[in-house]
């Protein structure tokens, strides 16, 4: 297997915005998040790092693999798909933990999901292991997505989640 600049690139790229990601989340775990009421069935606070390291590494080779193989608008379509829902995943975190804005973070994640299920459908006809690759991402942003609303709607009626 060989490595190319864009390999390297492209599967890295989605981890910058999670770095990010981390350190406003790591600001606000202990001082916010655990003051919030959450539902029993939530991951523990420890595997969102190591998931979230793993599906950010698949899915950016995942973009590697159809900058690679795709041609012409079906390559632009999957490729734009791929880049709106890596925004859609950076702005989630600054919505829920900086800002705390629980309903707006449960109407983004949805806005998330379907854009990865998108994305999934286009990167098939291309790819299907950069397809494949998509899938355990979709699978932890619909966990992602009754959690965030779970927790939503357990704290909607506190006067003050700060």
């Amino acid at each position: 297997m060989s490595f190319s600049k864009a390999s390297v690139g492209l599967t890295l790229l989605p981890h910058l915005g999670g770095i990010v990601g981390g350190l406003l989340t790591r600001q606000n775990v202990k001082v916010w998040y655990e003051k919030l009421e959450r539902p029993s069935w939530r991951p523990p606070n420890w595997a969102f790092g190591p998931v979230w390291t793993s599906l950010y590494t698949m899915m950016g080779y995942a973009s590697y693999l159809i900058y690679r193989d795709g041609l012409g608008t079906s390559r632009d379509r999957a490729l734009m798909l791929y880049g709106s829902q890596l925004v859609l995943n950076w702005l989630w975190t600054p919505i829920f933990f900086h800002y705390h804005q629980l309903g707006l973070a449960f109407a983004e994640i949805l806005a998330l999901l379907a854009n990865i299920g998108l994305c999934i459908g286009a990167f098939y006809p291309i790819n299907r292991t950069a397809s494949y690759l998509m899938v355990p991402y979709f699978a932890w942003v619909s966990l992602a997505s009754a959690l965030t609303y779970s927790i939503w709607q357990r704290n909607k009626n506190k006067r003050s989640l700060e």
